[in-house]
């Protein structure tokens, strides 16, 4: 538990009228996504009038200068020993490749041991959930990290309970996200928080980006999931046509004929290459395009959307977003459109 002194010196940051300060931890292999993606986030503040002070960045690694990134390009870094620790607001370590190392460097880890008490705020990007981790912050807490690294962050710390779907979770003060362009959602959520639902957005249509607030999407979409599991593409065509002709009658004979099968060796053929059915496929992916038009607001009315994608009506509509998002479509436009 932080100290009654820590507490002081986080309240001191938000009333005192001086930038909070955020910063980042470089280390040589560092994925540059997850650096420059909530970076460029937590800068176009600076373009916005904001009811508070805003976000003064720093990066940081140990001996400061040019850090290599895990594509080459170098971040220019301060060193470590020039950032006191009770002086952060929020610390953020991005991940990447040359994770695995970091935590062999005590002098870094000594240092984040030092951050995290005292932080108002402490988060990470994709791998830099095991930094955190492996300092014991994320004991006891949900997390989430990249999708292909959610079994062995579970296996290593059994008391993490790591939810794999999440593109970021929100436990207290701690913040974690999945991979790479999932650091740019939780900076908008952090924007969020500290400013407020419209100045978020505005930061969000700015950079040409959804805002994805409770962070409650999964990592992958419905079209992503059936291209993973179908790796030989054998029905890429004919989702692209699903699509395309969404708000049609797509009963399994219609998609047998359109994959060129009987309707019997196609919905065995469907299950053992998606891991769906062909009837829960069509419904997956006509929640993905309501989803998309609720975000979006191309069209205000709901029991239109509804017929826009394919469901008929607005009940069947609100039937399947509950068994796929766990939310009625109201409540996911109020969520993720603004």
């Amino acid at each position: 538990m932080p100290s009654n002194s820590a507490k002081l010196r986080r309240s001191a940051v938000r009333q005192d009228g001086a930038e909070r300060r955020l910063a980042m931890v470089a280390f040589p292999g560092v994925t540059l996504l997850d650096v420059s993606g909530p970076a460029q986030v937590f800068a176009e503040l600076g373009e916005i009038d904001l009811p508070a002070p805003g976000y003064a960045l720093s990066y940081v690694s140990k001996d400061g200068g040019l850090v290599p990134t895990d594509v080459g390009l170098m971040i220019d870094t301060a060193p470590l020993s020039t950032m006191k620790p009770d002086e952060i607001d929020t610390l953020l370590i991005p991940g990447g490749p040359g994770i695995w190392k970091l935590r062999q460097d005590e002098a870094v880890m000594r240092w984040i041991a030092q951050v995290l008490p005292n932080a108002r705020r402490i988060a990470s990007v994709c791998l830099g959930a095991f930094a955190l981790a492996w300092a014991g912050a994320l004991e006891g807490k949900r997390a989430a990290t990249h999708w292909r690294y959610c079994p062995r962050l579970q296996d290593s710390f059994p008391n993490v309970k790591v939810e794999p779907d999440a593109i970021f979770v929100q436990d207290g003060r701690v913040w974690t996200s999945a991979g790479v362009s999932a650091g740019i959602d939780l900076a908008l959520a952090m924007i969020e928080e500290d400013f407020g639902h419209t100045i978020a957005l505005d930061v969000a249509r700015r950079l040409v980006v959804f805002l994805k607030r409770p962070g409650g999407q999964s990592q992958f979409s419905t079209v992503l999931a059936a291209q993973a599991s179908d790796v030989e593409g054998r029905f890429s065509s004919l989702h692209a046509w699903i699509i395309e002709n969404i708000a049609s009658d797509l009963r399994v004979e219609t998609l047998a004929a359109k994959a060129g099968m009987s309707p019997r060796t196609f919905a065995r053929t469907y299950v053992n290459r998606t891991g769906m059915t062909p009837a829960h496929g069509v419904e997956a992916l006509r929640v993905e395009t309501a989803r998309l038009l609720l975000e979006s607001r191309q069209i205000d009315n709901v029991v239109e959307v509804a017929k826009r994608a394919g469901f008929g009506d607005d009940e069947r509509m609100r039937r399947a977003f509950l068994r796929h998002l766990g939310v009625s479509p109201s409540e996911y436009r109020r969520r993720f459109s603004g």
